[in-house]
């Protein structure tokens, strides 16, 4: 690995860069959970992000990094969804094209919205193909930039503005996280907020939370080493189904997470079910497995402060009446 791994102070430069660019979500808290877990529950609303999803922080801090830096071409990337939608949004707004490998199974409402900012969609099989080399090999032919959706520093720090807000909002109600959950796919997110709160919120546990079959953070975190997932597990949670950690990331994870937690596709619904019914909120699967762990007990809130990312809110109509069928 030859990239140097970002620090704190970068996470406030990235803030500084975004500013106006991003919606400082809230950091909600609901009688009805705190009761339900036993403990005090604070939840990071990122469903209220610009394009629906907190990986606008990480695209939009790469975009305005390579407009500072002199790049005056395109961008291009490779996402199931929600980084290829902030891609074409930050892309839009800093006036660059955008070209963006998706997967042809992802939901159609990502696919419909990244188009909706001017991105042209490129399908792929997200089985057969490599979907980086198709990308990287796009941006050399036409000298585009390449955004990478986790395992880059600026996309890290970016990510890590969640986690300031997060430890600063905390605070400002006169609370310190003792735990916080994280979905995870390519550790971009979890390890933006791990720097974050290490700075802002010493002594807080920062937890891995991943769908069933799919858990290769976890893994890797009790072998030491980056783990694959194979082609088997859930497909509900469509954001988290990177096959590995990032080599970046996964260096900036390892010394700093307290484990992983694993969620079922039930456990997912019954949360999406339960955010949808008592705090009026819309989270896709991806993005309520750290509420699934914490309802399901997987990951005991009894007498604690807890924290949890709820990172996104782009869920197609079917699978959300999945979700309420089962309230």
């Amino acid at each position: 690995m030859n990239e140097t791994l970002p620090a704190f102070q970068d996470i406030l430069a990235a803030r500084t860069r975004t500013a106006g660019k991003l919606r400082h979500t809230p950091l909600l808290r609901s009688a009805v959970l705190d009761r339900a877990v036993g403990g005090t529950v604070l939840l990071k609303a990122e469903p209220l992000q610009h394009t629906g999803s907190f990986k606008l922080r990480g695209a939009m801090n790469a975009v305005l990094s390579l407009v500072e830096a002199g790049h005056a071409g395109g961008v291009v990337a490779f996402s199931s969804g929600n980084h290829a939608q902030a891609t074409a949004y930050a892309a839009a707004a800093a006036g660059r094209a955008a070209t963006i490998f998706m997967p042809a199974d992802a939901p159609a409402i990502k696919t419909r919205a990244t188009k909706s900012w001017g991105a042209t969609v490129v399908p792929f099989d997200r089985v057969r193909d490599d979907r980086e080399a198709l990308a990287s090999a796009e941006a050399t032919r036409t000298g585009a930039a390449l955004v990478p959706p986790y395992d880059d520093a600026r996309i890290i720090v970016g990510q890590g503005t969640c986690g300031l807000e997060i430890a600063e909002d905390a605070a400002a109600m006169g609370l310190r996280p003792d735990a916080l959950l994280v979905p995870v796919s390519g550790g971009g997110l979890v390890a933006g907020c791990a720097l974050a709160m290490e700075a802002e919120a010493p002594g807080c546990a920062i937890w891995a939370v991943e769908p069933d079959g799919r858990d290769d953070m976890r893994r890797s975190l009790i072998s030491g080493e980056r783990e694959t997932n194979g082609h088997g597990g859930s497909v509900l949670c469509d954001g988290l189904l990177s096959p590995n950690q990032g080599e970046l990331t996964f260096a900036i994870n390892r010394p700093r997470l307290a484990g992983g937690l694993v969620v079922t596709d039930e456990a997912v619904l019954r949360a999406m079910a339960f955010a949808f019914l008592h705090l009026k909120l819309v989270v896709e699967p991806s993005g309520a497995v750290g509420l699934a762990a914490l309802l399901s007990g997987i990951f005991d809130g009894r007498d604690r402060v807890t924290a949890v990312v709820l990172s996104g809110g782009n869920v197609d109509p079917e699978t959300f009446q999945r979700a309420l069928a089962l309230a």
